[in-house]
């Protein structure tokens, strides 16, 4: 019988397997950047993505792994498009059950990370949006 997971273990492994859109932007901006994957619909990328993610809809995401290279260390951040949808922890789930061990799902998705005035990329070009003072508070 395994023994029941208590609070100090959930959130240790929360921790490892999460990350947010500012921790997201932080370690891209200091040079460790994890390959950013976005599973949403084909028309949701159009809308507006993470500039430099690859994207594959997380139904094709096993067929496609390939695409994400041989290493299977390497981190892998999975987003789709945001707190309501749980697209990217099927995606991460997928990932984790073909051997990649350093997945992590961003928390709040697209949504988040365009919401708090990240870099987004279209067929329109690049762009910010104000931050949201709800996910983003205002620097005063």
């Amino acid at each position: 019988m395994t023994p029941p997971l208590n609070a100090t273990d959930f959130f240790s492994a929360k921790l490892r397997f999460e990350t947010d859109p500012a921790d997201l932007a932080a370690d891209r901006a200091g040079g460790a950047s994890p390959l950013v994957l976005d599973v949403r619909s084909t028309e949701a990328w159009r809308q507006g993505h993470i500039p430099g993610a690859l994207h594959i809809p997380g139904a094709e995401l096993t067929a496609r792994a390939d695409e994400l290279g041989t290493d299977r260390d390497r981190a892998v951040v999975v987003y789709c498009w945001g707190p309501g949808c749980n697209g990217s922890t099927r995606a991460a789930l997928s990932l984790a059950t073909l051997g990649f061990t350093a997945v992590r799902e961003l928390i709040g998705g697209f949504e988040y990370w365009a919401r708090e005035g990240f870099l987004v990329e279209s067929h329109a070009g690049r762009h910010r949006q104000s931050p949201d003072p709800l996910t983003a508070p205002a620097q005063t």
